[in-house]
């Protein structure tokens, strides 16, 4: 029995509910479901990950770290991202290790965007973009992404830019569209961001997973985008341990400040004997370096499963996603398709709508292919029985 409250709250958000993935959760387990829903690996760490936390908590690692981060990890962030994308982050200035990804992205809106601005993102987008910026008194501008490519209309985004823009939001690898910024759209972006004063913030979690031989280009690998961008990215979704909960942001000295005075009240520093096993991870870079290939293995595996399904599978360049289609079979919405499959079929994916603060209906759904091949399998048999 629930404590009954006489206290009048206005809502800061009242029109956002219980998220898609807790509904699709719950409806999972009450019916034993496959999950090809969340972005969260079913299969283990590196054992050398848990070893070396249980090192940092034996070795008496358990207080507070520095509030930006462990130096060591810090230093082996910048040499990392020296080596892959061109540019040098200063350690002590402008890396920031974080509780999760998205802490930093909640960080970064809070700290850069103020009441009254204006904020261009993407959609179809991750769920917490919109929210984020609508709590700070800002309004959320979405640019649909074109479909079934899911590419940027950059014309659509000149349109859209008005004095008051402070930030534009991307996705590379994208989800859930699964696609990927080309050369050109780093260009259009310098052309429209040049001689202004608005802030690019880059969720670049899926960093390390893109496919057919791409090459990720981050904002750091543009000097003219790398001085106006916020990068964050994800050791949760680079080593499969979403559940440790840390992350990191890059930017010049003068943004970072910014982002340093919000991160200091929210949650003063990230858990410390895991920054103390990413700090001895990451001297190896075959950890990170081998995962493209490790997670395009999966993808081809899934794809391949699928050949022979009523589903019409997107092409996938990066990110744990794929996207299939079923307009050709039903106009129904997708998420009566996702309950249907999970009732019907026994397996869960995730409507492409819920990705769309307007609920736009493209007839898709998405899968993710983080899990190991007995999951795989049985997904992929499951989505074959479907029927309309």
């Amino acid at each position: 029995m629930s404590i009954h409250s006489s206290v009048a709250l206005p809502s800061k958000l009242p029109d956002v509910g219980t998220t898609i993935f807790s509904v699709i959760g719950e409806l999972s387990a009450k019916h034993q479901a496959i999950n090809l829903s969340q972005g969260a690996p079913d299969f283990p760490c590196d054992p050398a990950l848990i070893d070396s936390v249980t090192r940092a908590m034996q070795n008496g690692h358990n207080q507070y770290a520095p509030m930006a981060g462990l130096l060591p990890l810090r230093e082996a962030i910048a040499g990392k991202v020296r080596q892959l994308y061109g540019q040098q982050y200063d350690p002590a200035s402008e890396i920031l290790v974080t509780g999760s990804a998205s802490q930093g992205l909640f960080m970064a809106i809070s700290a850069l965007v103020h009441r009254g601005d204006e904020v261009i993102f993407f959609e179809p987008a991750f769920d917490s973009y919109a929210p984020v910026v609508r709590l700070q008194g800002a309004t959320p501008v979405g640019i649909k992404l074109n479909v079934p490519a899911f590419t940027i209309d950059w014309q659509a985004v000149a349109a859209a830019i008005t004095p008051k823009t402070r930030m534009i939001i991307l996705n590379s690898p994208h989800n859930p569209g699964a696609q990927v910024l080309s050369a050109d759209d780093l260009q259009q972006l310098v052309r429209l961001t040049k001689n202004t004063d608005i802030v690019i913030l880059s969720d670049e979690v899926y960093e390390h997973v893109i496919f057919d031989g791409r090459q990720h280009l981050s904002m750091a690998t543009e000097p003219l985008l790398a001085e106006r961008s916020v990068i964050v990215s994800s050791f949760g979704k680079t080593f499969h341990v979403t559940g440790w909960r840390v992350g990191y942001c890059l930017a010049p000295a003068a943004i970072m400040e910014e982002i340093i005075g919000i991160h200091q009240f929210m949650m003063y520093a990230a858990d410390t004997p895991m920054q103390w096993a990413f700090a001895e991870y990451l001297r190896h870079p075959q950890h990170y370096l081998g995962l493209s290939a490790f997670y395009q293995q999966k993808r081809d595996r899934l794809a391949a499963l699928l050949a022979d399904s009523p589903f019409r599978l997107q092409p996938s360049a990066g990110s744990f996603f794929m996207l299939a289609g079923y307009g050709h079979l039903s106009q129904q919405s997708d998420s009566e398709i996702v309950k249907r499959l999970i009732t019907e079929c026994g397996v869960a994916t995730i409507p492409l709508s819920a990705f769309y603060t307007d609920g736009t209906d493209n007839k898709f759904i998405r899968l993710s292919f983080s899990k190991d091949d007995t999951t795989l399998q049985a997904g992929a048999e499951a989505l074959c029985r479907f029927t309309v």
